[in-house]
């Protein structure tokens, strides 16, 4: 029952430590005033709790064995054992946490990865100690499981636990090969750890010229800053250098992108599914239909992105728009402004003030209480995180500030992820505090819609509007329809491996370019190297994974919509869609908020709002 399940994938996570950690002008961290950095003695006070704690698990984590074969002896002997897996599964959760947070502040330090690496040893231990208790509760008589809850105070919570149970009993095998699974899923990841360790660590790209006519070596990070020069002969050069390695290795990088579909096909066949896109998504009881309709909708509405590009293309003053074109500015920013961790803090609270005076008291209660670390410092892990729910704790938001408008979407973003979490942790019993990725993006984009709302409305000058709205152009088109298309393509290569057809480096250059035709329009000239897009993306390991980044913002878009529009009872509903965990389904959890994912509504007024946003720009601009 246990699984390391708030911490390894969370939403916004960026895996990926900065190449260049000795950046002029860093404060060193222990030269940052305190307010700014974590506080993890809310966690433990010293690392000799953290010690006493791991030995306590350490030492009794093998008592759930004490359990196996009595399950369904007595509603006393099944209380007894989900009592002592969440003792053991807390403790463990709040040992990662600290581990994770602290190795986090600087990666660079040997002692903190060691805890990393025991606690994450510690968890397999008794993931495997514990291998027995969802298939014994499966084989057991329904009605006597019902019997116990109605009879123990203690399993009255559990009946949606059970529910689930029984939902996908079709599809647990007995448990000497639950067992055999379970210890072949080691090498599941094969597949994805090798294509990471290749594209991070072997990779060889080659130099090129940049803006000022120097030799540089490019790397990944070079080409996304690259992507937004206004140079645009550097654009391309970067662009065609970044993936001379891709071309070069397609055969090599193939057999891996066939190795992690073959795999996730295999564990869905054994488990009985008709595929792996069912098998995926009933993990949170989602219908395959909601996945065909996001595709089939979006595709109905493609003609927002279309003319986006377009638009791009006549502003660049272009015949074609290549893909090396598509995140540049195009309008003219100066210097951007920069912004203060506090003004940012202030911009926050008032755009979230729609949402009332409590959600702004816990705002208040985050910041105060040194849940955010805020500042780059050498070591410290990149990009930005809030930890998800910790059972008895509250979460933790990791920033890297640079002072830029982008970092104040940044916060919005995190504390949307936060209070998800804070909110799910109060409010719902252990079983059920943690939330599905189904969800995860909701309350974050939910954040920056109304950010994004209150900023425009309080712009002070035309170019001010038009590059707000120049940002969420942007940013629907990467996190609404680019997402989208990555899932079409995901599906079309699932299906046809799942035919027992091979996928060769052309198959997966003409699948792919065919469906970033579609997407971008006719304004797009494809570059070849835009063909090999299949060979770099590390979501294409992740069995379905990105169509939730499209959902979730579609969704978010029409709850932030209906709190701006409707007030109090759609606020009340937001909350409760906050508060909820895992209580229910995920698509029931948002039916109740007030948005039906099942239906084409959300994705239509997704386009429709975009289409909106670009009548008012084009209005701007010819003023």
């Amino acid at each position: 029952m246990v699984s390391l399940r708030k911490y390894l994938d969370q939403p916004g996570f960026d895996l990926f430590l900065s190449s260049d950690d000795t950046k002029g002008g860093l404060l060193q961290r222990e030269q940052i005033d305190p307010k700014y950095m974590w506080d993890l003695t809310h966690i433990y006070v010293s690392e000799e709790l953290w010690e006493a704690d791991f030995a306590w698990v350490n030492q009794n984590y093998s008592r759930i064995k004490e359990y196996e074969g009595k399950l369904g002896d007595s509603a006393e002997s099944l209380a007894a054992m989900l009592k002592l897996d969440q003792e053991v599964t807390v403790r463990l959760e709040h040992l990662y946490l600290y581990a994770m947070l602290a190795k986090d502040q600087d990666l660079r330090q040997p002692r903190y990865q060691g805890l990393d690496n025991r606690i994450k040893s510690l968890y397999t231990n008794y993931a495997t100690a514990a291998s027995f208790i969802t298939p014994e509760l499966i084989a057991l008589d329904k009605q006597l499981i019902k019997q116990f809850i109605a009879t123990h105070s203690e399993l009255k919570h559990y009946d949606h636990f059970f529910e689930e149970l029984w939902r996908t009993k079709e599809h647990t095998l007995p448990k000497e090969q639950e067992e055999i699974l379970a210890a072949s899923s080691k090498m599941s990841d094969l597949a994805y750890d090798a294509f990471s360790i290749f594209t991070n660590a072997d990779l060889k790209f080659p130099e090129c010229e940049d803006e000022n006519g120097e030799k540089v070596q490019m790397t990944h990070g070079r080409y996304q800053s690259a992507l937004y020069s206004p140079d645009r002969s550097y654009r391309e050069r970067a662009y065609k250098a970044y993936y001379a390695p891709y071309k070069d290795y397609a055969n090599t990088l193939s057999t891996l992108f066939n190795g992690g579909l073959k795999s996730k096909i295999f564990y869905s066949g054994a488990r009985k599914y008709a595929s792996a896109l069912e098998s995926s998504l009933d993990k949170n009881n989602v219908p395959v239909s909601v996945y065909e309709n996001l595709i089939k909708s979006v595709s109905e509405n493609l003609a927002p992105m279309h003319r986006w590009t377009d638009l791009k293309r006549k502003v660049l003053g272009l015949e074609g728009i290549h893909p090396y074109d598509v995140y540049v500015g195009l309008f003219d920013k100066n210097e951007e402004k920069k912004y203060t961790y506090e003004e940012g803090i202030a911009i926050v609270k008032a755009a979230l003030s729609p949402l009332g005076e409590d959600y702004g008291k816990m705002l208040d209660m985050a910041f105060a209480n040194r849940w955010v670390d805020v500042f780059e410092t050498p070591g410290k892990r990149s990009g930005a995180y809030s930890s998800g729910t910790t059972y008895g704790m509250h979460p933790y938001v990791l920033l890297n500030w640079n002072s830029l408008l982008n970092d104040i979407f940044t916060l919005a973003h995190e504390m949307g992820h936060n209070m998800h979490s804070f909110l799910t942790g109060k409010h719902q019993p252990f079983v059920y505090a943690d939330y599905s990725i189904f969800l995860a993006e909701v309350a974050s984009t939910f954040n920056e819609s109304l950010l994004l709302e209150y900023l425009l409305k309080n712009a002070g000058t035309k170019a001010e509007k038009i590059s707000l709205m120049e940002r969420y152009l942007n940013n629907v088109s990467a996190t609404f329809y680019r997402q989208t298309m990555f899932a079409e393509f995901e599906l079309l290569t699932y299906q046809k491996v799942e035919k027992g057809e091979a996928l060769t480096p052309d198959d997966l250059r003409e699948m792919y370019s065919s469906v970033y035709k579609k997407y971008m329009g006719p304004a797009l000239v494809l570059d070849e190297e835009e063909e090999y897009t299949w060979a770099r993306v590390p979501h294409f390991y992740y069995n379905f994974y990105v169509y939730q980044y499209a959902t979730g913002f579609a969704a978010s878009e029409a709850l932030a919509q209906q709190v701006l529009s409707d007030g109090a009872p759609a606020i009340e509903r937001y909350f409760s869609f906050l508060k909820a965990g895992k209580s229910d389904y995920p698509i029931n959890i948002l039916r109740q908020a007030g948005v039906d994912m099942a239906s084409s509504e959300p994705i239509i007024k997704t386009a429709q709002k975009m289409n909106a946003i670009l009548d008012a720009l084009e209005s701007l601009i010819e003023k």
